[in-house]
Formats: C-alpha cells, structure tokens, sequence
C-alpha cells in the first residue's frame, strides 16, 4: 500500500508525492570502524516549560540523552556542546556545562566517546578589551570540561577574532592554551559561513595565509593535537592542509557538502568526521561506515552519496540555520516528539526548505517510519496553512 502526501511547490500549488518504504538500516553497530566518526549532536527543547524561547533556553534532558545514546549505539562518538547544539545561538555557556555533565555521566558506564566544546561564549565579544581576557576565558572554560573529565573540542573564538590584530595574537593565544591541556584536544576552524562574528580567523580574509597559521599552531603542538576539524566547505582546502599536517594528528572532515569522499579519501590519506550531519543521517552513515571498514568501498559509497543532496540543502546559505533542519528530521523520524527549537530556531527556515527536506529524506532512505514521518510532515504543514493529507 503506497503512501501519499501533497506538498507544496514554489508555484503555490500542491502535488501528491508517494514516499517509498523504509531503508531498515540497523539500529546498533556491528562491528569496529576504520575511521573515528563524531557526531556534533542537536538539543531537544522542552516546548512546556514557562521559558521565553527568544531569553533562555529550556531542554529535554531526557530525549537530549536518550539522542546521544542513539548515536553510540550507531558507533559515533559524541561531539558535544558545540555549534549542532545551538551553542552560541541559544544555547548559553550555564546551559552548555549542564548538557556537557549529563553526557559525561550517561557516556561512562556505556563506554561512550565524548569531546565537548570549550570556546569563550560567556565573554561577550565586545567585552573583550585584550588577548589576556581571551586567554581567561579559553582557560575558564577548558579547566571546566576537564573538571568533568572530559576531552576538549578548542571552539573558535569570536572575542578572540575581534580583538587580534595579526596571525602572532592567534599563535600566542593558542600556544598558551595548548600547553595547559591535560589531554590532546581536537582544534575546530569553523569558517563565517557557519558563523559571520569568525571572518578573518587565523588573522587573514586569505583562507592559504589563514591555513599556514593553523598548521604551524597545530604541528608545533602536536603532541598535545589529537585532530583539527575543519568547516569551510571546501573539499581542496581539507585535502591541502591534510597532506601539511604532522602524522599523529588527525583530520576531521567538517564538509558538510563533501564528507562521503573526503572519509573515502584518496592515495594519500583520508579524513576521519566530526559532522552535524551525521546527527541527521546517523543510520545511514553508520551503515556506510561499517561497510568502509569491512572493505567494502562500492556499499559505502552506495549507502552514503544519496544522503549527501539532503545535507547540501540542510546547510546551503545562510548556513547557521542548519540547525533547523537537523532537528527537523529528528522530528520527521521520532526522536522528538515537536518540532520546536532553543531560541525559537524552527523558524528559520521556510516551508518550501523543509518539504524538500522531506522529500530529499525519502530518496535517500532516510525516513525510519515512512508512515510516522508523513504524519509528522502534514502537522507541520497543516500549521502553515496547508492541508496536505
């Protein structure tokens, strides 16, 4: 029995469109992976509690964990706390050490990998008078999550690139915190795309002079580097700086519009992940992961490409609200049971964005419960106006 629904078009009109059966990938990984695969995880809000959305931001802590349990169980570590959370757009430093804690301690007797996001959010940036108020607060933060007992994910610095002058500021602020670590961090460079406030990190506009830079930082510590995660949408610009890096440090693909032959690599290497897309397609991906592992490039490559036309359209311009997308297709596939968001964020984006995610979704197989997910998609419709079923 075929399932149908009518979705809107640019044009005003509607068609009916039949979604296909479910892909069934596994719920739980099979055996070891090739490479290290992180999932930067979203929050679930909580739409009852008496919060102003726009003010502060209200959780599910239970669906929030019970979200990172889905994702161990797929084989990823979590990457916590960090911009797929809403960091730093709704989600505040107070609320990002609660979220860090809870995933600590629901991650330990399960073996879960947990790196969480330590930046310099709680100093506003136009607060920031020198490098020393950066260097506190990247302090602050850090000596935080390993208060906890976790590992570090270095966040980009919006103070820190409102306030450094040249390439030698990011070299001393850096130094200094990478020689205070207990344990290897992952560096995130996090291009102004996702994030405008980072324009001109590393001390450059000029994105070779700005890679120069990280490089250097990252290989003068690599002892103290497990891996940099890059986001800058660019498939050459991660090839290069893979090749520059010291061996013992890893790169993390944070190409959300490449990631399927960046983690397949080529003769000279491959990146390991650190994606929020994988917080979307987390199935999927670990299916095509396993598949990877077990030698099997053709499967992966089957598996995975379908997904990427869905995570190009969740993060095409203005990237930031990727976000809304994300959670979107936790709703359409029951991991939440609303499509409601920290800081108000479901939106921002419109209607026509979320009915080809729906539809980008289902040709990817992506949909767990095709039935649930036509449901969920009428309701969010049928509030904008539009009878779909």
């Amino acid at each position: 029995m075929s399932l149908t629904i009518r979705l809107p078009r640019p044009d005003r009109t509607l068609e009916p469109y039949e979604v296909a059966p479910a892909r069934g990938f596994p719920g739980r990984i099979a055996g070891p992976l090739n490479r290290v695969a992180f999932a930067a995880a979203h929050v679930v809000a909580d739409p009852l509690a008496d919060v102003d959305p726009w003010l502060a931001p209200a959780i599910d802590w239970d669906r929030t964990i019970a979200f990172r349990e889905h994702l161990w169980d797929l084989g990823f570590g979590v990457a916590e706390a960090m911009d797929t959370a809403q960091r730093g757009m709704g989600l505040d430093w107070s609320a990002s050490q609660e979220l860090i804690r809870r995933s600590l301690a629901a991650a330990r007797p399960r073996g879960g990998l947990v790196f969480s996001g330590a930046g310099t959010d709680h100093l506003a940036p136009e607060d920031a008078r020198s490098l020393d108020d950066v260097i506190r607060a990247y302090e602050e933060q850090v000596a935080a999550v390993e208060g906890m007992g976790g590992r570090i994910i270095l966040m980009a610095s919006r103070a820190l690139a409102r306030v450094a002058r040249s390439a030698d500021d990011y070299l001393r602020v850096y130094s200094r915190i990478l020689g205070q670590v207990k344990e290897p961090v992952i560096i995130h460079w996090l291009g102004d795309m996702f994030d405008p406030a980072l324009a001109g990190y590393w001390g450059t506009k000029d994105l070779d002079a700005a890679m120069d830079t990280a490089v250097t930082i990252i290989n003068d510590h690599a002892a103290k580097v497990d891996g940099v995660k890059i986001s800058l949408l660019d498939k050459d610009k991660e090839i290069a700086m893979r090749r520059r890096l010291d061996p013992r440090v890893r790169m993390y693909t944070g190409d959300d519009f490449n990631y399927a032959e960046l983690i397949a690599g080529d003769e000279h290497g491959y990146s390991h992940a650190l994606l929020g897309i994988f917080d979307a397609i987390a199935p999927a991906a670990s299916a095509a992961l396993a598949a990877l592992a077990g030698g099997d490039a053709k499967t992966f490559h089957a598996i995975l490409e379908p997904t990427v036309p869905l995570s190009r359209h969740i993060f095409r311009a203005p990237t930031r609200f990727y976000k809304t997308g994300v959670v979107f297709m936790a709703y359409l596939n029951g991991h939440q049971d609303h499509f409601t968001m920290v800081g108000g964020q479901e939106s921002a984006r419109s209607t026509l964005h979320l009915t080809e995610i729906f539809k980008l979704a289902d040709k990817a197989g992506l949909l767990r419960d095709p039935e649930q997910a036509v449901w969920r998609m009428a309701d969010v419709l049928a509030v904008r106006g539009i009878e779909a079923v």
